[in-house]
């Protein structure tokens, strides 16, 4: 099926390229998304009459999206999910998702807008796309954490798995340092007894000298 593209499309061509595509991504996509035009003579010349103005149109548009995209390229958001101890979301982050967190923090994005290469499904930082315009992409990042203690820990370049070393290294540390007092306080105490078996014979010496003082007197 022929089509006469309305604007720059990603692997298919500019703005008044007519392209062959199949029936139902022209039906589905392009034609529904007033992205293309079936490539009839009429809409031929319909284009050919409007061109200048679509190309003033596309040449706004454009500018708006790049001063967008200077706001918002590598700008990092955070998305709070539950997951398992291994980092394992339930669910999954959606382009849903990244559209809201974005536009909470005052970037208006439609959530067509965002493409998400590979599934986000377990904590840590993501990058994600955002197609302003046709011509216009920027990528951001999506922290996904279970509590904005974590998600501030990963931005700081860290991962649960480095805090759960961490913890882990802690607690081996404590447990060895309890082992080191049980054993000081043990050897304290065996230094204590050998001290007192070594005054036993001198103090016993000292009371039968003492003894036989007193029978001399």
């Amino acid at each position: 099926m022929q089509v006469i593209l309305l604007e720059r499309v990603a692997k298919l061509g500019q703005m008044g390229d007519v392209v062959d595509v199949k029936p139902g991504f022209a039906r589905n996509y392009l034609l529904l998304q007033g992205k293309a035009l079936t490539a009839s003579k009429e809409n031929v010349a319909v284009f050919e009459d409007q061109k200048a103005q679509l190309e003033a149109q596309n040449l706004e548009s454009r500018k708006e999206a790049e001063a967008l995209a200077d706001k918002l390229g590598g700008q990092q958001f955070v998305v709070i999910r539950q997951a398992s101890d291994g980092g394992n979301l339930y669910g999954s982050v959606t382009t849903r998702d990244a559209a809201d967190v974005a536009t909470e923090e005052g970037f208006t994005i439609d959530r067509k807008q965002v493409i998400i290469r590979t599934p986000i499904k377990v904590l840590g930082l993501h990058e994600v796309e955002v197609h302003l315009h046709p011509e216009v992409m920027v990528t951001i990042e999506l922290n996904v954490a279970r509590s904005p203690e974590e998600a501030e820990l990963q931005a700081s370049g860290k991962s649960i798995q480095d805090l759960a070393a961490e913890e882990e290294a802690q607690a081996e540390f404590e447990i060895q340092e309890l082992f080191d007092d049980i054993g000081s306080a043990q050897l304290d105490e065996l230094e204590t007894e050998d001290e007192q078996k070594t005054d036993e014979p001198a103090v016993q010496e000292k009371s039968e000298l003492d003894e036989k003082l007193d029978r001399n007197d």
